[in-house]
């Protein structure tokens, strides 16, 4: 990389995700030292840390901000950004990652660093609900409801995540929701719905498979009410990138949309749960986010897609496991 060194602010959220942060900073240092940047780095302590310090970074002319974390340390970071010039880049260590799956950045640090030193910059959307940012997802019903609970849990990671979406799968209870689009009106008694700027929530649980974080729209995805044995069937045909042809299932694109529930209650940004009111006005921000993306990332293809991640998934565990690093 000829020319002026880039800068960028290295953001560690050190509690996210089952994994060690032990030493990272150091390597991911040295690594984009060598690749021509220069990074700083701070480490996050509570809540809106994040935002704040990204904040900082945009003030101060950085080129890039990395996120080093989960969907919510991405959220925090991005929320930030959004509207300037300044790079997100993804260092996923958590226990979704969401956004970064959807996008291809390998659940790995040397992985995630070889994106970043690929320097592709992509102008890509965002959504926000009531005013507040989501990059990955937004949703109501019963995935709010598995967030709560997940949220609740001393233990993070798949195994705990699955355990809380059972617990919910056997109480949760359907409700109507009226959404209104382009002054087109209609009404469902759904299990959930969800605005999807990206593909998946996150461990390959693929709720909009043909979700673009760079079309200009939101794929709002309504699972209407069925028997568990139904609801079941959906579970899969999520993991597989079948849903779209899910009979409970119907997708909807939309810049703006208006949602309405009987009552406030437990909603969901990037994973990361909240109450909202009765009233949910959703909109996408188009090209308005600028990311460092994988120029290497493939299209979507049902089955093969979620295997073929699933497949990476597992080598990376292995290869934490053999080496005991990140």
């Amino acid at each position: 990389m000829g020319g002026q060194r880039k800068k960028l602010l290295l953001i560690i959220n050190p509690v996210s995700g089952t994994t060690s942060k032990k030493g990272v900073a150091e390597h991911i240092e040295t690594r984009l030292s060598m690749a021509g940047f220069d990074v700083a780095t701070e480490y996050t302590t509570c809540a809106g840390d994040a935002t704040r310090l990204a904040g900082t970074a945009v003030e101060r002319g950085f080129y890039g901000v990395l996120a080093c974390g989960g969907d919510g340390t991405v959220n925090e970071t991005a929320r930030a950004l959004c509207n300037t010039p300044v790079a997100l880049g993804i260092v996923p260590t958590g226990s979704g990652n969401g956004l970064a799956r959807h996008i291809e950045i390998p659940v790995d640090v040397d992985g995630s660093l070889d994106v970043i030193c690929a320097d592709n910059v992509v102008s890509c959307d965002y959504g926000t609900v009531c005013g507040r940012p989501f990059f990955c997802t937004f949703g109501v019903g019963f995935d709010a409801a598995v967030s709560d609970h997940f949220a609740r849990q001393h233990r993070r990671g798949l195994i705990t995540y699955l355990q809380s979406a059972i617990h919910e799968f056997m109480h949760y209870e359907s409700e109507l929701y009226t959404i209104e689009i382009d002054g087109r009106e209609f009404s469902r008694e759904a299990f959930l719905v969800v605005c999807c700027n990206a593909s998946q929530y996150g461990n390959n649980a693929f709720i909009a498979p043909d979700a673009s974080i760079r079309d200009g729209v939101l794929d709002i995805t309504v699972v209407r009410a069925g028997n568990k044995l139904q609801k079941a069937v959906l579970g899969f045909d999520m993991m597989a990138g079948f849903i779209g042809k899910n009979a409970l299932v119907e997708t909807v694109r939309a810049r703006h949309a208006v949602i309405t529930r009987s009552s406030a209650g437990p909603a969901h940004i990037d994973g990361e749960p909240l109450t909202l009111g009765e009233r949910l006005e959703v909109r996408c921000h188009a090209g308005s986010l600028r990311i460092f993306t994988n120029p290497r990332k493939g299209s979507f293809t049902p089955l093969l897609t979620p295997m073929r991640m699933m497949l990476n998934d597992q080598s990376l565990a292995l290869k934490r496991l053999l080496s005991g690093k990140f």
